[in-house]
């Protein structure tokens, strides 16, 4: 499974369209084939993409919900709304459907933010308000998540 940790930045056309940097379609070279996955964020106002992999594997979660359990249907119903299956173009631009690029507020400029199994797209302006919000909170958030966890060396010793 790729895994995902640059940013760019980028310009989507007035068709809707992003030019993908080479590096990045470099990366998803192997999956290209399979198509990739593009739907709304859960979260945040921006949308995520995903290779067919990595989607396969978060509605193998989403499939063993009970379907009559309504906040389950509820949340499925959600969850896929929007989604799209999506290829990158001969010419390395993804296109984004108008339903999407409303959602996310997307207007021209657009930043890639990969994160980890799944490449998120913001409109630019969004992007960087959302992280000078967080900024000044982010020690005590990392600390919160990531404090109990202890970090492995190569060699497989922790360290605490």
């Amino acid at each position: 499974m790729i895994q995902f940790s640059e940013e760019y930045e980028c310009k989507a056309d007035s068709k809707g369209r992003i030019m993908v940097p080479s590096s990045l379609r470099a990366k998803l070279a192997p999956v290209l084939g399979d198509g990739l996955v593009l739907k709304r964020s859960i979260f945040q106002k921006c949308l995520e993409v995903y290779t067919m992999a990595a989607w396969e594997k978060e509605m193998k979660q989403v499939a063993k919900l009970n379907r009559f359990v309504k906040k389950n249907n509820d949340f499925i119903r959600q969850f896929t709304a929007g989604v799209r299956v999506v290829e990158i173009d001969s010419n390395g631009r993804l296109s984004m459907p108008k339903n999407l690029i409303a959602f996310a507020g997307i207007e021209k400029e657009v930043v890639l933010s990969e994160s980890i199994d799944r490449i998120e797209i913001w409109d630019k302006q969004r992007y960087y308000d959302v992280l000078d919000q967080g900024a000044d909170s982010f020690s005590d958030l990392a600390e919160e998540v990531m404090g109990g966890f202890e970090i492995e060396q190569e060699d497989g010793d922790g360290i605490s």
